[in-house]
């Protein structure tokens, strides 16, 4: 089957969604990654002053790898699998580009050589790949974690396994999940002395995506490790606090409602993007992207996303009032009129941002 994506024409052997039909047999290629991998690309295109060589250390079908050459990188891929390396040997060549797919474990690999971007998509969890990652890269890290029940708490013990923290399956648990992924990678980072600085992080179609930049010293490394902490919830009235700490010191009952709280954490606390960074992606993501504008309206709307934790669900909140909801502008302004900030986030039409808690956003709307 041959597919084409943004400048390159690729075959695969078959188009499989791998959040609800798994990886299958035979060489994999998801087509609901597109939006991923457009993304990629503008990321690329983006840092391609300060970087050359891009590794795609899951190379599957070469999809990555291919459209990381056709932007001018100096690409090398890996897989286990002789099928998947011989066809993305060949799906290089039919676009005429040049590049190393060796067949061969990838973390061994990364343990032996170094390249300016490291590209972590595996299907499910990328934790048995991050310390090799993270040893190989010299400027950027890229993960995909398609695991998301373990991350955002609906498989606890799972999640505990897999990344060392306490998730909870909270009404804003896209961005838990994103966060106790991020604490994950920051802390695996920290042990060889690298502080990893998230510059551009999304959450979409079953999937969470983040982009990290490297920068080498102890020091560097433990101001990273400062932005950890723990976030509490009331399940009942929504109401949550967080604070960066190494110590967990949780709140046992709500201070608005008396209800019994939940405890998440260690998580990264501190901010999931950098606007600038970010706003540089927009603009780079290419014209010829299949889903170049479904890229941009994402990649403006997590520019303009407040920075702090966590997100509100703003139907959640009027349904525990009992009330009927406003439209989201007229709700955004409201709060904004009564002085505090507000934003729309990109993890669903019906999020947002504040710095307000619960009782301050229910007194301005009332």
């Amino acid at each position: 089957m041959e597919v084409r994506e943004g400048a390159v024409t690729v075959e695969v052997p078959e188009k499989r969604h791998g959040a609800s039909e798994g990886s299958g047999d035979g060489v994999f290629y998801n087509p609901v990654q597109e939006l991923n991998r457009d993304i990629t690309v503008g990321v690329l295109r983006a840092v391609e002053s300060e970087c050359e060589s891009y590794l795609d250390a899951m190379t599957a079908s070469g999809i990555r790898a291919v459209r990381a050459a056709a932007a001018g990188y100096s690409v090398a891929g890996c897989d286990v699998d002789s099928e998947a390396v011989d066809l993305a040997r060949t799906n290089l060549e039919r676009n005429g580009l040049d590049g190393e797919i060796h067949h061969r474990d990838v973390n061994a690999h990364m343990h032996e050589t170094h390249h300016d971007v490291v590209d972590l998509d595996p299907f499910g969890t990328p934790i048995p790949f991050v310390d090799a990652a993270f040893q190989s890269a010299r400027r950027y890290v890229c993960v995909t974690a398609t695991d998301t029940a373990p991350l955002c708490g609906a498989h606890f013990e799972s999640g505990v396994r897999s990344y060392g923290a306490v998730p909870r399956n909270t009404e804003f648990h896209p961005e838990m999940g994103l966060r106790v992924l991020l604490s994950a990678l920051v802390r695996t980072a920290a042990r060889y002395d690298i502080a990893a600085t998230p510059v551009l992080s999304h959450v979409s179609s079953h999937y969470v995506r983040t982009y990290l930049r490297l920068d080498g010293g102890a020091q560097a490394a433990d101001r990273r490790i400062e932005e950890l902490g723990y976030i509490d919830h009331c399940q009942r009235c929504l109401w949550r606090d967080h604070e960066p700490t190494l110590v967990a010191d949780p709140t046992d009952t709500c201070p608005e409602c008396g209800q019994s709280t939940w405890t998440a954490g260690p998580v990264w606390l501190g901010a999931a993007h950098d606007p600038a960074f970010v706003e540089d992606v927009a603009r780079a993501v290419p014209d010829d992207a299949g889903t170049v504008e479904k890229a941009r309206d994402l990649l403006d709307s997590i520019a303009a996303e407040l920075e702090r934790p966590t997100h509100y669900d703003q139907h959640r909140l009027y349904k525990r009032w009992g009330e009927p909801n406003v439209a989201m502008d007229d709700f955004l302004a409201t709060l904004r009129d009564a002085g505090h900030e507000a934003s729309r986030t990109h993890y669903g039409g019906t999020t947002f941002k504040t710095d307000a808690g619960v009782g301050a956003i229910h007194d301005a709307l009332h």
